[in-house]
């Protein structure tokens, strides 16, 4: 049996298998455009339990389009606090204030539109067009390109791009005329809960064992092929907590490059020793009082590792040149990464 017609069975078992095994998610209960862009884009490196809260909680505040378009950006970056990759949350701004003004506030019905959309690509492209306006366009993400390599035993590197390219026009080939939404999102279910990223796949629950090329010769563990990582990049830095009748300092990072436009605690490049972090206490006009205590963190973002040492310092003077926040205002309005977010109190 060649691949292609391993992807023809597997496409006319799905749905039966899906409206049997389908997790119950809150973005499921409708077709409604916005609802499924919005989900689609905070689960991109994120966990589907993380998300759900998230979720809620944003169309609580923000509850249509126009309302995205016009929304204060420090309230989007609160909504999005500790979800990470803060720039999907400015795209999804900018695509929605593009809808407003291209469109009339109206969801786009084809491909090519919502592709142009800023922060959209060709995964969650196809992702709207199948679930929300059941178009024939596959969307390929982690767990249908691993679906498809095993279903297949296709040994082909997946981080290139004329391979993801391939596989995903194998399956545009053997989408149905009708159905197109409910398939695209079994795929991705069968992904997530069966063909698993990360240990032994459940194959005796997977629909497609009888006829999956990598279970019939139990070699599952060699698909999908990826490229070799490159190491992250290892910085050290020093991190400010400063304190002064009853709020902590912050400041707010420049508009471009790592977090871009978040709040931030003050700090330098580098591992100070504690009077050199004292002296530069100093130097900001904070009149530090002394140490309070002292702890070493480390956070992991996609290409650079932070080795943090951060000083709690009591000070007597709220100095100028940064913002004074209590906790209320922390809560509730400053939205601090959580690079930054494990140094509270």
């Amino acid at each position: 049996m060649d691949g292609q017609e391993r992807i023809r069975q597997l496409i006319q078992v799905l749905p039966d298998w899906f409206a049997a095994n389908a997790r119950d998610l809150p973005w499921r209960k409708d077709r409604e455009p916005y609802h499924v862009w919005l989900s689609e884009i905070m689960l991109q490196q994120t966990r589907v339990e993380a998300v759900k809260g998230y979720y809620a909680r944003f169309l609580a505040a923000v509850p249509e389009l126009p309302a995205l378009a016009a929304a204060d950006p420090e309230l989007l970056h609160k909504l999005w606090e500790g979800l990470g990759y803060y720039s999907r949350v400015r795209n999804l701004q900018k695509a929605a204030q593009t809808v407003t003004a291209q469109f009339h506030g109206v969801f786009p019905h084809d491909y090519a539109s919502i592709r142009a959309l800023p922060g959209i690509g060709d995964y969650t492209a196809g992702a709207i067009c199948s679930i929300c306006f059941d178009l024939p366009t596959p969307a390929v993400d982690g767990n249908v390109l691993r679906v498809l390599t095993r279903l297949t035993a296709d040994g082909r590197c997946v981080d290139e791009p004329a391979v993801k390219r391939a596989l995903g026009e194998r399956l545009a080939a053997c989408y149905p005329e009708t159905g197109a939404g409910t398939l695209t999102q079994a795929l991705m279910e069968l992904g997530a809960t069966v063909c698993l990223p990360n240990g032994e796949p459940k194959c005796a629950s997977c629909p497609a064992a009888a006829f999956c090329a990598a279970r019939e010769t139990g070699r599952w563990q060699l698909y999908p092929v990826r490229a070799e990582k490159k190491a992250r990049r290892v910085e050290q830095r020093t991190v400010f907590v400063f304190s002064c009748d009853g709020a902590l300092a912050l400041r707010k990072r420049r508009n471009s490059g790592l977090l871009a436009g978040l709040w931030e605690f003050p700090n330098l490049p580098g591992r100070l020793e504690p009077q050199a972090a004292l002296d530069q206490a100093a130097v900001w006009g904070l009149h530090p009082r002394g140490l309070e205590k002292q702890v070493e963190r480390t956070h992991v973002f996609t290409h650079v590792q932070w080795e943090m040492r951060c000083y709690y310092v009591n000070c007597s003077t709220q100095a100028e040149g940064f913002t004074w926040a209590d906790e209320a205002a922390l809560d509730g309005q400053y939205a601090l990464p959580t690079a930054f977010r494990m140094f509270r109190y």
